[in-house]
């Protein structure tokens, strides 16, 4: 075996852990978390797409449709389910971290990685592609500003915060490779 797969295989065996993404919409838990599941061997699940995928509707549709409050309670079913099974990069929609249920088995069952992003860097990569709910009734400068003020404070009580500034995917991929190594010392 050689020593990048020995390292990687460390990595993502952190005690048969998932590893979960947090972070406001536009932080690139999607982008980054495809590259990261690829770069350590392990499956990758974005929990957007697996609601959509149970609903049979888009997120938007499900907000318009149901409310916020029943995609947030489907949003919690589908993130406990993940969380049950094999090891794997799991990017979560900026709001799930913010559940106390989802944030207790975070804590439990896998190593939460919180990607921080200014608010310049979330609102130039969010106006890139529509489907975001909570950005459609108002400024969106407003109401990123306003949500980075919620929910920064509970996002900083991740596993680990890794400032994505101007990097790179694959920097952001070796910043989280670094912090990991890291935690497992």
């Amino acid at each position: 075996m050689n020593e990048k797969t020995q390292q990687n295989n460390e990595i993502s065996a952190i005690n048969g852990k998932t590893l979960v993404l947090v972070g406001l919409m536009g932080a690139g838990k999607t982008s980054v978390g495809r590259r990261l599941a690829k770069h350590l061997g392990l499956r990758f699940i974005d929990a957007d797409e697996e609601i959509e995928a149970a609903a049979g509707l888009s997120i938007e549709d499900i907000f318009e449709i149901y409310g916020e409050e029943e995609f947030r309670a489907g949003e919690r079913r589908v993130i406990l389910r993940i969380l049950g099974e094999s090891p794997c990069v799991l990017a979560t929609g900026g709001g799930a971290f913010m559940d106390k249920e989802i944030r207790d088995a975070i804590k439990n069952n896998a190593v939460s990685v919180w990607l921080k992003a200014d608010l310049e860097t979330l609102l130039e990569r969010t106006s890139r592609r529509g489907g975001r709910p909570l950005l459609k009734n108002g400024n969106p400068a407003e109401i990123l500003e306003k949500l980075t003020k919620e929910r920064y404070p509970v996002y900083a009580t991740a596993d680990i915060t890794i400032e994505s500034g101007n990097n790179t995917h694959e920097e952001m991929v070796g910043k989280i490779e670094t912090a990991l190594k890291e935690q497992l010392n």
